[in-house]
């Protein structure tokens, strides 16, 4: 069978190229797909986890992603990605907590629910619930003063539009984010919770049913299905325990900067490279970037 090894890294050099190369069955001349930054070798073999395994650890310090998977169908028809530390850069509920000076005490659950440690739901709940109070107007000076986008998510989903595929941002979130960073970064469609006001002060709830795990699944099958698209053409990307789930569902699933228990579990993983390196691993040229 016929497998792609995509190199990525702003520091990828012809040396590293090279040695990967030796490594791989059968290997086929070396193509850039961007020069000093992105590279694919095909190669006849498994494809699993040894060559993959010895690939990182050869290639460790030169600090490179790399991806390994089918040659036919990496180019994916529909991208679901997850918005907070994926997408943008920050956790939004961390940065409201940041507003009522308790930004700690929600920051350490966050993190215990990306991490697995706790479910996602009752995590989401009692943190909402230590936002009672917070004014509308203390939204939307977070998403303007602390809200910063990822790197390369405008090329990412510009540039699958451009070629005619779908983009959803589903997100465990707030819609009061979601909506604006969609619109923002060039998303089709966004979901996510929905935040609770009265006379423009949080209640300190969210509206049920909570948007988890099951809610990323159930997005990304039902895009699939309203596109008539199969499972391989389907690609999601996420950072957090919650994530989990549809990334293991999609055709490609990507661990972004991700949480340890995500990462091991992910078809691929990027470490370093930013939002672009999801168009180098679907053999897009840097040319071709939107």
């Amino acid at each position: 069978m016929k497998y792609t090894l995509t190199l990525i890294g702003d520091s990828l050099r012809d040396e590293h190229v090279e040695a990967a190369h030796a490594m791989l069955p059968q290997a086929s001349a070396p193509v850039w797909l961007a020069k000093g930054k992105a590279c694919d070798i095909g190669f006849e073999g498994e494809g699993g986890e040894r060559p993959e395994s010895a690939l990182r650890a050869h290639l460790a310090k030169a600090h490179l992603d790399l991806v390994i998977q089918p040659a036919e169908g990496r180019r994916k028809k529909l991208l679901v990605a997850d918005m907070d530390s994926t997408i943008i850069q920050q956790e939004c509920i961390d940065e409201l907590a940041a507003e009522l000076g308790i930004k700690p005490q929600i920051a350490a659950i966050t993190e215990r629910a990306m991490r697995g440690e706790i479910e996602f739901e009752p995590a989401l709940r009692e943190r909402v619930g230590l936002l009672q109070g917070l004014a509308l107007e203390a939204l939307e000076k977070v998403y303007r003063d602390r809200i910063t986008e990822t790197p390369g998510g405008r090329a990412l989903v510009h540039t699958m539009r451009e070629h005619g595929h779908a983009c959803a941002l589903v997100s465990g979130g707030f819609t009061f984010f979601t909506e604006r960073v969609a619109h923002a970064v060039g998303f089709n469609t966004n979901q996510a919770n929905r935040l609770i006001f009265v006379n423009g002060k949080l209640t300190g709830g969210v509206a049920e049913p909570i948007l988890g795990r099951e809610a990323k699944i159930e997005a990304l099958v039902k895009l699939r299905g309203e596109l008539g698209l199969k499972h391989h053409e389907t690609m999601a990307v996420g950072d957090g325990a919650n994530d989990l789930g549809m990334i293991e569902e999609a055709g490609l699933g990507i661990a972004f900067h991700a949480k340890p228990v995500v990462a091991e579990a992910a078809d691929a993983r990027i470490d370093h490279a930013d939002l672009t390196a999801l168009l180098y691993v679907q053999g897009y040229k840097a040319e071709e970037f939107a």
